[in-house]
């Protein structure tokens, strides 16, 4: 046996022995007599060596040719290009994902191979892939050398139709999915590295088993402004990439993103405020008792930011919130019920634990105004007192069509009546028909008493006696601190003071 069977015979690859030999041949010409056979022969096997990808995560951009295998999960349209010489025939490519259970990747298939594809490629097919790793225009791809079908090789990928946002991996492409818009974000403009603008957007969107980023791109950011809150969307041919150790869901060029007619719920795992501690990053939720309004500021790089502080209130305590930036801009109101998601928990002023709301984060206004608020003393009635159910949790008596955010805004329900119209029943455990009691006193148009400390001053006034909270209409010049006591009629959670002493 020659040097170049023994090298051979040492090496585990499926490239032919003829296809070796050459290789070889090649080398040793090239190095024009400086390598014999032996020599030649072990450059090139340490050169296949180094082509193998033992998973398709282990492919990065400029790495040698690899080689690696995966399942194909879809298969683009063939298209036409010309060539820089005009003599020349018309290219053709195809795009043609292909995945592992480490993730998945774009191959370029050319000319020839792309016309095979079209033909011969079907979902579900399973390819040995030899190529070159490239950053593409929408991530990783591979440039195709060669591409063969594997009948008997086996990898473990399930090929969905529609994922959920638990399916998501990291590479995963050509995704359809559909979710709940739980917020979004305004345009941003960026400058590439080859001098022209980037424009970019985000929406953030649930389902039933989580919630992601999604981010668009360029001509597709425009779609952040077409959609609100609580409308439910499919994304189509989307993406996924990772940011800051977070999957996120892109849509570019080829990508969509529409309103559908579905049904879709998420349910938000709040983390109760009297549990939050320093450096954790959580989601909360509850009854806003105090709003500020929007500060600005100057950056140290010269321009300008914005700031706004609200107060929340659940059944195990209270906290405030600071939305930086756009979304200091959400109308978030005195009574409403909100989920905030991704804040970081921050020592705040005077010892105060705070939430910051950052780009991360997103903001979910469950109920508007002071008739979603007295919408929530109503649904006390029913309350057992015992706390706001989470995700996976007891529901009790709730009816099962009611999930999803809006059986959320009915979890801490006592919290609510208490932080927002200041009515519950004398009994911590609140009966049915105490519940209905309170429900009917803030309605109500009698006179009524309360003393407390001024917590907000301007309009809405807001006073807090350590168990209450109520809101004042006066127009009394009281100040931050004060201990006061207003006299007059209340109107859903509202009194309107006659008196203030």
């Amino acid at each position: 046996m020659g040097a170049i069977e023994e090298v051979y015979e040492d090496l585990d690859t499926d490239v032919e022995f003829e296809e070796f030999e050459a290789a070889v041949e090649d080398k040793v010409e090239q190095m024009g007599g400086l390598a014999d056979e032996e020599t030649a022969a072990m450059l090139i096997a340490h050169e296949l060596r180094d082509e193998e990808a033992d998973t398709i995560a282990d492919i990065e951009p400029g790495m040698n040719d690899v080689k690696f295998l995966g399942k194909v999960t879809a298969i683009g349209e063939v298209r036409t290009f010309e060539r820089d010489d005009e003599e020349a025939e018309e290219g053709r490519v195809c795009n043609v994902d292909v995945a592992d259970a480490s993730g998945s990747v774009r191959v370029a298939l050319w000319d020839d191979m792309a016309a095979a594809a079209e033909e011969e490629l079907e979902v579900g097919q399973v390819l040995r892939v030899m190529g070159r790793p490239k950053e593409g225009y929408s991530g990783l791809e591979v440039s195709a050398d060669k591409v063969e079908p594997d009948e008997d090789a086996e990898v473990d990928v399930q090929v969905l139709d529609t994922y959920r946002v638990e399916d998501l991996t990291l590479g995963a492409s050509d995704v359809d999915l559909v979710g709940q818009v739980l917020d979004t974000d305004s345009i941003r403009t960026f400058d590439r590295d080859d001098g022209s603008e980037g424009r970019v957007a985000n929406l953030t969107v649930g389902d039933e088993t989580g919630r992601v980023r999604v981010t668009l791109w360029d001509g597709k950011a425009d779609l952040a402004e077409e959609f609100e809150a609580g409308e439910v969307v499919e994304v189509g041919d989307g993406y996924v990439r990772e940011r800051d150790g977070d999957l996120e869901l892109h849509v570019g060029d080829r990508g969509t993103v529409e309103r559908v007619d579905e049904d879709v719920e998420y349910v938000p795992e709040t983390t109760d405020i009297a549990d939050l501690e320093i450096g954790e990053t959580v989601d909360v939720g509850g009854g806003v008792i105090e709003t500020d309004p929007v500060r600005t500021f100057d950056r140290d790089d010269g321009s300008e930011g914005q700031v706004r502080n609200v107060r929340i209130k659940d059944e195990t305590g209270e906290i405030r919130v600071a939305l930086w930036g756009d979304k200091a801009d959400r109308e978030i109101e005195l009574a409403d019920r909100v989920v905030f998601t991704d804040v970081e928990i921050q020592d705040g002023w005077q010892d105060d634990l705070e939430a910051s709301a950052n780009w991360r984060s997103t903001v979910t206004v469950l109920d508007e105004g002071s008739d979603a608020a007295a919408g929530v003393a109503d649904g006390a009635a029913g309350s057992d007192g015992s706390g706001g159910n989470r995700a996976g949790g007891d529901g009790g008596d709730r009816g099962a069509d009611e999930t999803g955010l809006g059986a959320f805004a009915e979890d801490g329900q006592k919290a609510a009546a208490e932080a927002v119209a200041g009515e519950s029943g004398e009994d911590e455990g609140g009966s049915a028909s105490g519940g209905a009691a309170a429900a009917t006193a803030e309605r109500s148009s009698e006179g009524v008493e309360f003393t407390g400390t001024v917590v907000q001053t301007g309009d809405p006034v807001v006073l807090d006696d350590g168990q209450r909270t109520k809101t004042v209409d006066t127009d009394a010049s009281l100040r931050l601190g004060e201990e006061v006591t207003v006299r007059g009629p209340e109107r859903d959670g509202t009194i309107d003071a006659d008196d203030v002493f």
